[in-house]
């Protein structure tokens, strides 16, 4: 009997990679086995994203490369699913511009994929499902999990906030919170098969349980999660600063699991940028949160997202921005331009920041960050810390893990200890990179 192949294309944030692996598992189950190029593949699935232009520009690319491919594999079945199709009117608009492509879904029928392409197997017809609306919370997904020694576990989906720039709530639906009882028993049965380092994952963790009517909330999610005593790490992401309560900084501080760096996005330093951007934050009220951080756990560290040429952004707005990051003393942080999406209410606004300016903005931003990173990573010279072995670089001849705050290290060691906390003395620091050798 003739094997069956599968590829899977992502693009996007974590969310994609772990709904990567959902559909992986879906396509393990019957019977596809996983190969590293499209050509060797019996389907291909493109898990696409819209958060920003770009990523929707490179889907459409790599799509449209695939038709002479189709051309001369006719059994081929090339699937689009995820947060791109999701958008009102982008499925039509796909199939005509790509009429070789044989399923359209979206991202509210992700545990639907079997029964497409199943559908698509019967009939000349190619399979066109998005769901306009968000369905119950599935929990017969078993994901295909290959980032070993971490593993990704969906808390929640969806979106209440509506941030201005942001697409998310019209492709992804609105907030739904899964059981904790489920998401306890998935985080031990990971637990079970040896993991070491679990990410919750939500468009905004602190919005977890909303929808319960008080039955549950995020911060006695960690409590209850922690309660297991083996020596795992527990990260979660994202965190919206509107959100951020004393109660979960008392969860983190309570539990030696948790992490002690906390993703905290603020976008913008101006007021007027974050009224504008619907973030219900101002300056103060996000710096009185990163105080409050730091003074029940002192040795937490902080990461964020920022955007800059956000419409009407004035160079005194960008420069409210450049005095949060100094007073906000980040680790790092993630710099992005502002991208207009057609479907927002930002899209709409006048003002829109010419280009040179948006790329003059994020020059300096970058430097200011970057320059703050490296101070950081001066101080782990001669430092011994704890690293879990994420994988072995063949070319180098090194391991390379991460430790508690992110950082990733690069060590020799004459044993394989992939999936083990190993004590790192750190000689070389560069960047956001660690070297060093181990300790035993």
């Amino acid at each position: 009997m003739n094997e069956k192949h599968y590829h899977i294309i992502t693009y996007g944030c974590q969310m994609n990679v772990h709904e990567s692996e959902k559909i992986a598992g879906t396509l393990k189950k019957m019977g596809y086995e996983p190969v590293a190029d499209s050509e060797d593949a019996d389907i291909v699935v493109f898990n696409t994203c819209c958060i920003r232009e770009n990523a929707e520009n490179h889907a459409y690319g790599n799509i449209g490369a695939l038709k002479k491919l189709k051309k001369s594999k006719k059994d081929l079945l090339i699937a689009v699913g995820g947060c791109m199709t999701q958008q009102p009117g982008k499925a039509e608009e796909l199939k005509k511009k790509f009429p070789f492509v044989d399923i359209v879904f979206g991202t509210h029928n992700l545990d639907e994929l079997q029964k497409l392409v199943e559908l698509k197997l019967k009939r000349k017809k190619s399979v066109v499902d998005v769901w306009e609306k968000e369905g119950e919370i599935s929990e017969k997904d078993k994901p295909f999990r290959t980032s070993y020694p971490n593993a990704w576990v969906n808390i929640m989906y969806g979106c209440n906030n509506f941030c201005t720039y942001c697409i998310v709530p019209y492709v992804r639906g609105r907030e739904r919170s899964r059981r904790p009882e489920h998401i306890v028993a998935e985080v031990r049965s990971l637990l079970d098969e040896g993991y070491k380092e679990i990410t919750l994952l939500g468009q905004n963790v602190n919005s977890y349980g909303n929808d319960a009517d008080g039955a549950f909330n995020f911060p006695d999610l960690l409590r209850e999660i922690c309660q297991d005593k083996r020596k795992f790490r527990l990260r979660f992401m994202t965190s919206n600063p509107k959100d951020f309560t004393e109660d979960l900084v008392a969860a983190i501080a309570e539990n030696p699991q948790i992490c002690r760096l906390v993703h905290l996005p603020v976008q913008a330093g101006s007021d007027r940028i974050l009224q504008k951007m619907n973030r219900k934050y101002t300056f103060d009220e996000y710096l009185d949160k990163v105080k409050m951080l730091r003074k029940r756990i002192p040795d937490c560290q902080i990461t964020t997202d920022i955007m800059v040429g956000f419409p009407t952004e004035t160079e005194e707005d960008f420069q409210k921005t450049l005095d949060l990051v100094d007073a906000a003393d980040f680790s790092t942080a993630f710099t992005f331009v502002y991208s207009r999406r057609s479907g927002t209410v930002a899209a709409e606004m006048e003002g829109q920041i010419p280009e040179d300016v948006q790329k003059d903005r994020i020059m300096r931003l970058v430097s200011l960050v970057n320059s703050k990173t490296r101070e950081k990573s001066k101080e782990y010279l001669g430092k011994i810390v704890e690293i879990l072995c994420e994988d072995y670089d063949g070319k180098k001849g090194v391991y390379l893990g991460r430790d508690e705050y992110g950082r990733m290290g690069y060590f020799p060691s004459s044993e394989n200890v992939v999936g083990k906390f190993v004590n790192v003395k750190i000689t070389e620091a560069s960047g956001v990179s660690l070297t060093g050798e181990i300790v035993r």
